[in-house]
């Protein structure tokens, strides 16, 4: 079937790039790239949790993090304040 749409230029340039690069037909390139798309719009991906690991860290030797006031001066040093 014919039909006449309105491609943007950074799309079409990389359309006919494809299509050179691969030696493929440029219809042929553009008619796979709309399925794909349209495929990945219909059924998209499932979203998958993002898991972290903690890590122990600890605190250096000589501070004391029951005081925060004094925690922060001896790591950020006087001058920060």
């Amino acid at each position: 079937m014919r039909t006449t749409l309105p491609i943007d230029d950074d799309v079409l340039d990389k359309a006919k790039a494809v299509a050179t690069k691969h030696q493929t037909p440029f219809r042929r390139v553009v008619n796979e790239a709309l399925r794909i798309g349209l495929q990945a719009i219909e059924n998209p991906p499932p979203n998958r949790p993002y898991h972290s690991h903690p890590y122990k860290m600890g605190l250096k030797a000589g501070r004391n993090p029951d005081n925060i006031q004094e925690l922060l001066a001896q790591i950020e040093g006087e001058d920060q304040r």
